[in-house]
């Protein structure tokens, strides 16, 4: 994949911020140049540039591009290389949908030539329309695309006769043409959308452009979007933030900023969003919590901000100021090694803190196996027995350094608190430090935590050992990516997530599963004494 140039700045800008990734979303507010910075963006990809905008799509009255590898360019040669083209198409979409057509008559006539071979070797390819009517049933579920004597037919979840394209919705016939339009794209190519949330509706926005980003792993998309709404639902986003366009120079001031760790100006100029917003750990490029609190929270404007401290403070700062922006805040830190006491204090301040150690151990779930057993037609019951009997011979060899690491995450934090205190000499401090073993008393946590460790053994609770083992190793070590026929843990972890894209039932029951083990809604029953301190 070739390196993205961007159009000249008005001032130092470290490019390289752009690196391999796969989409980049131009923002920035109304009149500040964006257009003219997509359209130079689009100069300088050259014969990679891809341009697709729904708004002109299904409209006859615009000018047809001359670009090389647009689909009207595709059309024009389709038109003079296929004698049963069709050539009355008006519109993008009416193209996009002609060819599809000539390309499925193509693959049946390469079929029956083939057939006059040896038959029992036929193999029938996928098509394009193949692909596109898997893609559209999965982000329109209960809606079905059929073939109808040269003609598409599409049935909606409303029921009633089947219709033709032209009776679809806006939002449906830009999910049709975006997908149609990017399997048309040529190999490697840079697509820019323009308003890609145009026609499209929240609730299938994330789905629909996870599932278009899908079709061409190839390609890289960069999009025009005043929206940070759609802005949140991009988990691998490099932002390219432009400011104000300079016609005497011909430069922008712009700047790159990573998706999830926009500046405090940005967040105000994006304040016109209604989604509640859910702060968690890490960042928007290389943590899991990201990729994964995006899909189980698609209602929510997820944003990563760093450390757990940062998070809690965040959610903090953010609901004092609710009376300025009237948005809900929560936050999602991992539970670690916290006492009970301390879980519930953060679930009284809307901190959600999941009911397993670390987030690599929301995969080791039941629920979460079990389907991806599902998926992969594999005994999910023979799995997990299998998953948790590793799981438990982990935690009998590691039992006692993990009581000792609790110990010692508890002895830190108690012993910030102690001597966070005035005194009024230093006689004064080193009585107090003298007096703090007593006081914490070590021994005695770790060996009622022992005692706990060695009731979860002798009881086989593998849900309690998720709760408290915190072992980066374990989920590789578990065998579950390989039980499922994954090749890495990487691999299952993606394939966790791809399944959560979706909106099928698999998709739901995931989701459920991992909000369930965060106990979403127990702030509601936090102590009263804590929501006051």
């Amino acid at each position: 994949m070739n390196k993205i140039k961007l159009p000249p700045s008005l001032r130092p800008v470290a490019d390289e911020g752009l690196g391999e990734s796969r989409q980049i979303t131009v923002i920035g507010a109304n009149g500040a140049g964006k257009s003219r910075f997509m359209e130079e963006m689009t100069t300088l990809c050259g014969e990679r540039a891809y341009c697709l905008s729904a708004l002109s799509a299904f409209y006859p009255e615009r000018h047809e591009s001359t670009m090389p590898g647009s689909i009207d360019a595709q059309y024009r040669q389709a038109v003079r290389q296929q004698s049963y083209m069709r050539t009355d198409a008006v519109s993008e979409l009416d193209k996009i949908l002609y060819m599809l057509f000539a390309d499925e008559l193509e693959s049946l006539l390469e079929l029956k030539q083939n057939a006059r071979g040896d038959s029992r070797k036929l193999r029938i390819e996928t098509t394009r329309l193949d692909i596109i009517k898997q893609h559209w049933e999965s982000v329109f579920p209960g809606n079905r695309i059929t073939r109808e004597k040269g003609m598409l037919r599409f049935a909606t979840s409303s029921g009633g006769d089947l219709i033709t394209a032209g009776s679809l919705s806006q939002g449906e016939k830009a999910a049709l043409y975006y997908m149609g339009a990017t399997l048309y794209a040529p190999r490697d190519a840079v697509i820019f959308i323009d308003s890609p949330t145009l026609f499209v509706h929240p609730s299938i926005l994330g789905s629909l452009w996870n599932t278009i980003e899908e079709l061409r792993p190839d390609c890289t998309f960069v999009y025009n979007s005043v929206d940070e709404d759609f802005v949140s639902t991009r988990t691998h986003n490099t932002c390219v933030w432009v400011k104000r366009y300079d016609s005497g120079r011909k430069a922008w001031d712009y700047e790159i900023v990573n998706g999830g760790n926009l500046s405090d100006e940005l967040m105000v100029e994006f304040a016109g969003s209604r989604r509640s917003v859910l702060f968690i750990e890490g960042d928007a490029r290389h943590s899991i919590d990201m990729r994964l609190y995006s899909l189980v929270f698609p209602e929510m404007n997820v944003r990563p901000v760093g450390s757990c401290n940062k998070v809690i403070e965040t959610v903090r700062s953010f609901n004092d100021q609710r009376e300025m922006h009237h948005l809900v805040s929560r936050g999602i830190v991992d539970r670690d090694r916290r006492t009970d006491q301390e879980v519930a204090y953060l679930r009284g301040k809307r901190i959600m803190v999941p009911e397993v150690a670390e987030i690599e151990n929301l995969f080791l779930l039941p629920g979460v196996i079990k389907v991806m057993a599902r998926r992969r037609g594999r005994d999910g019951e023979k799995i997990l027995r299998r998953v948790r009997r590793e799981v438990m011979r982990m935690f009998r060899r590691l039992a006692d350094e993990q009581a000792l690491q609790h110990v010692r995450h508890r002895v830190k934090r108690e012993v910030e608190c102690k001597i966070d205190a005035r005194f009024s000499c230093i006689t004064a401090l080193e009585t107090h430090l003298r007096t703090l073993p007593a006081k914490l008393q070590p021994r005695r946590h770790y060996n009622r935590l022992r005692e706990q460790f060695a009731a979860m053994i002798r009881d086989d609770d593998y849900e309690g050992v998720l709760r408290v083992f915190n072992h980066k190793p374990m989920l590789p070590d578990s065998g579950v990516h390989q039980a499922l026929g994954f090749r890495s843990k990487e691999d299952y972890i993606s394939g966790v997530l791809d399944a959560m894209k979706s909106n099928g039932k698999d998709a739901a029951a995931l989701r459920a599963t991992v909000r369930h083990c965060l106990r979403e809604d127990s702030d509601d029953d936090a102590p009263q004494d804590d929501r006051n301190k």
